[in-house]
């Protein structure tokens, strides 16, 4: 049986109607709930981060010293996510069914590979990485006893991005915000349970992060393969290994997770210039200040993957004017949130400073993270131009030129002008405020216009090709 006789007995649902139907209500159904997930787990990081605060400023220093190298594993996590959305939805676009069934399949099992690699490999490594960051012993100590207990969660962290990037590339964004939002809060909740009650300090964090994403692994795997309650048919019962699928999901999974490592290599020299600004105080005033600021990135980011989907979908139609339609409206969607939040971490920036500086021992951060904040927000209503274009070329299978563009915003971009700035200018910390700024803003430009060029060549390929199919 072919796929098109095996597509055509699976019934359609309402997300994958959705999915084909009206791209503006696709947009907004698809990514509030994205939004409302991205946010959730931002604020999951901000307390995780508050509640280690309480320590003193090297333990919040060693948070931040870690997050750069964590971040490579939630960026090869996040490009399974990416790859198997836009293949999934480029193959339901096209009414291959069962070939999406199939990559969903190849997914997983991609996933739990990785994710033992990187758990063995993390653990290794960890020490050798942080003797480059600069940072006091103490600071080092902290963000090895955080790192090596967080890695232990590898495999199931890559699983529950596989597992959300098959609901997502199906339709489905409220089931993994329900799980996002039940993790995260459990997560919370443990918190202060596991640093101040059991007295386990920045260990207890990392536990009860590990508890919050074991809980959301166990969901997921009931959800895909037991409850039968998804549009695809997660079983393994016909699986047979296709490299084909695997190369696609890699055609855009792989520029993603690299473009997100970028990101982390950024964030690691962001954090020596902080160092070499201010010492530890620098590292823990960017550590607080980056996790305000990801409250406007993150829900950008949730918007993103939206688009991914919708224009993966058109994609695979072929409807070109449905996928610049879909990119330009979410962009007009996302710049609402962009603006209302800078303004807001602009006019409460020393409230929000405050979360950092409850404590005696972290009195020191109100000033330094109060004016980070209010250099830092002016970079977000320039952030969805650049962001949701790159979320278009994963979705129509240019990974690669997403990963080209976060690359000229971090490394070149905003490495370079951090670096201009405190190591020419002897800006201080507030050089690094205006290079990541600066860096973001030029790269956003060069990303909308790459995306808008690349629509254009879109339209005359696929003109010439019905002009071909005309002409037979």
């Amino acid at each position: 049986m072919d796929n098109s006789s095996k597509s055509s007995n699976m019934k359609l649902n309402k997300n994958v109607e959705l999915l084909l139907g009206d791209y503006k209500k696709a947009v907004i159904k698809l990514s509030i709930p994205n939004m409302i997930a991205m946010l959730i787990q931002t604020l999951y990081n901000l307390v995780d981060a508050v509640w280690v605060a309480g320590l003193g400023p090297s333990s919040l220093a060693g948070m931040g010293l870690f997050f750069p190298i964590y971040m490579i594993v939630i960026s090869i996590a996040t490009g399974i996510a990416v790859g198997t959305s836009s293949a999934i939805a480029r193959r339901i676009g096209a009414k291959d069914f069962e070939g999406a069934n199939s990559v969903a399949e190849h997914s997983i099992i991609l996933a739990i590979i990785v994710g033992f690699l990187t758990t063995v490999i993390g653990i290794l490594s960890l020490g050798f990485v942080l003797k480059f960051t600069n940072a006091s012993e103490i600071a080092i100590q902290k963000a090895k006893d955080y790192g090596s207990i967080i890695f232990l969660s590898s495999i199931f962290t890559m699983f529950n991005n596989s597992a959300i990037g098959i609901l997502r590339g199906e339709g489905d964004s409220k089931r993994p915000m329900y799980i996002v939002l039940f993790s995260s809060v459990l997560n919370m909740v443990l918190d202060p349970i596991f640093i101040y009650t059991f007295n386990l300090g920045i260990k207890g964090a990392a536990w009860a992060t590990n508890i919050s994403i074991f809980v959301a692994s166990a969901i997921l795997l009931y959800l895909l393969i037991f409850s039968r309650k998804t549009f695809l048919n997660v079983t393994f019962k016909d699986f047979s290994l296709d490299r084909k699928i695997l190369y696609d999901i890699s055609i855009v999974g792989f520029p993603t997770a690299l473009a997100q490592i970028t990101m982390s290599v950024a964030i690691y020299f962001l954090n020596f210039f902080a160092s070499k600004a201010a010492g530890d105080l620098g590292v823990a005033t960017f550590t607080g200040a980056w996790r305000i600021i990801n409250l406007g990135t993150l829900t950008i980011i949730g918007v993103s993957s939206a688009v991914t989907t919708v224009t993966g979908a058109a994609y695979g139609a072929k409807d070109i004017k449905k996928l610049e339609g879909a990119l330009n409206y979410a962009i007009k969607f996302a710049e609402y949130f962009a603006i209302g939040t800078m303004l807001g971490i602009f006019f409460f920036s020393k409230p929000l400073a405050l979360m950092f500086s409850y404590s005696k021992s972290s009195s020191l951060l109100l000033e330094n993270v109060s004016q980070a904040l209010k250099l830092l927000c002016l970079f977000l209503p320039g952030t969805p131009f650049g962001m949701l274009t790159s979320g278009m070329f994963q979705g129509i299978g240019h990974g690669y030129k997403s990963l080209v563009t976060t690359i000229l915003r971090t490394i070149i971009f905003q490495v370079f002008w951090t670096w201009l700035f405190v190591n020419g200018f002897k800006m201080g910390l507030i050089g690094v405020w205006l290079g990541i700024v600066i860096g973001n803003t030029t790269a956003s430009i060069i990303t909308y216009t790459w995306g808008k060029i690349t629509i254009k060549k879109l339209y005359f390929a696929y003109a010439q090709h019905t002009h071909t199919l005309s002409e037979d």
